[in-house]
């Protein structure tokens, strides 16, 4: 029996509700056998686990951390955050056929438990904008970022990304030519749901509620809409305590064509879906990431076998258009909004629904885990000598 390689994934998040490292690892599990380390429990096809405490904060946010930022000692801040401290103790003196990093804040603890292991950074936006609409985030952290990707990626066995236009900016800025995984929700064994022959179309968003989302436009674009149209929220609460969300609640609250759903388990959401029309998202492109945003939920639409509604975001609208699978607007302002879902008919919603099921084998991430599969089998592959 051939050796299956042993892989290290190191996450600083709650792997467990982390939808792309969660497929990360279904597929790696496929060829390896895999150890983590991040927050929370056990994810599922994880061999061992190793858990960061929930109290260890993933950037330098210690007193001498922030020193460390502020004076612009980039190298010792790397592995200065309490969780990457974390996670080399945790992992100790183990050895590795290869390690991922997801982020570039797991980069450098990868590369200091790696011990001559290749290194893969899964790169899950443009990390030197993380969160560049933060002050502090902006004068504090994004220069660590930028350090660590102008350190580390050049020296990563590989690089992924989630779409091709952030892929060029990582070739542009730290000379790497990342490959592609995008964000693909797994295939679906679905098919598209007939839309109601009395005009009236059923419209659908998921995932986090979080300020700068651009939900409320949603929201009072349903509100200027005709009868036709209901709109139906399965919103996960963000890190505010729900209160972005009670304002939602609380926005919607004179429209009786606007409902709140439950949120459903990622797994859970194609089928969930499926039962509307158009899955809708509309982002201002507040930072790079949000401009080039092309996330999960857009893979969970197509695989719902949806019509998809978006914004002039240029990844999202490549794919709609592409795939002649929906609509996208020429701005994220409510009147767009309104413009685009009021001209839909029932008759194109429909075509678009069919064009979503056939696309929906090509969007499916059983497509994106083969470019997993083969870094995997490059990175582990016995050395002849």
């Amino acid at each position: 029996m051939s050796h299956r390689p042993t892989i290290l994934v190191i996450s600083f998040s709650p792997i467990a509700r982390d939808s792309r490292v969660l497929r990360e690892i279904s597929a790696l599990a496929e060829v390896g056998e895999v150890t983590t380390v991040g927050y929370g429990p056990t994810p599922p096809h994880a061999a061992n686990h190793l858990q960061i405490p929930d109290s260890a904060p993933s950037l330098p946010q210690t007193p001498s951390g922030v020193l460390k930022l502020a004076t612009r000692r980039l190298r010792s801040s790397e592995t200065a955050a309490p969780a990457a401290r974390a996670a080399i103790r945790l992992v100790g003196d183990a050895r590795f056929d290869m390690i991922v990093a997801n982020d570039a804040r797991a980069i450098p603890t990868a590369f200091a438990v790696a011990h001559g292991a290749p290194v893969w950074a899964d790169m899950h936006e443009w990390a030197p904008e993380e969160r560049t609409h933060v002050t502090s985030w902006r004068l504090l952290v994004a220069p660590l970022m930028d350090h660590i990707c102008r350190t580390y990626l050049p020296r990563c066995a590989a690089v992924t990304t989630v779409g091709g236009e952030i892929a060029d900016l990582y070739r542009r800025h730290y000379g790497v030519t990342p490959e592609l995984v995008r964000n693909a929700a797994p295939f679906a064994d679905l098919s598209p749901t007939t839309v109601s022959s009395d005009g009236s179309l059923r419209l659908v968003h998921s995932g986090g509620a979080v300020a700068g989302r651009n939900i409320e436009a949603m929201i009072d674009a349903v509100k200027r809409l005709d009868e036709r149209f209901t709109l139906d929220l399965y919103l996960v609460a963000g890190g505010d305590g729900g209160t972005y969300l009670s304002s939602l609640k609380e926005r919607a609250a004179d429209c009786d064509r606007i409902f709140f759903r439950e949120p459903v388990a990622p797994g859970d959401l194609p089928e969930t879906l499926n039962q509307y029309d158009v899955g809708v998202y509309w982002i201002p492109p507040f930072n790079t990431n949000a401009r080039l945003a092309l996330p999960n939920k857009i893979f969970d639409f197509i695989q719902a076998r949806l019509a998809v509604a978006v914004g002039p975001a240029v990844e999202m609208t490549r794919v709609v258009r592409s795939f002649k699978i929906g609509v996208s607007s020429s701005g994220n302002d409510v009147s767009d909004i309104v413009a685009t879902l009021s001209a839909l008919t029932p008759e194109k919603v429909s075509r678009y629904k069919q064009a979503t099921d056939r696309a929906a084998h090509e969007l499916s991430f059983e497509h994106e885990k083969q470019t997993i599969h083969t870094i995997v089998n490059e990175l582990t592959a016995p050395t002849s000598h």
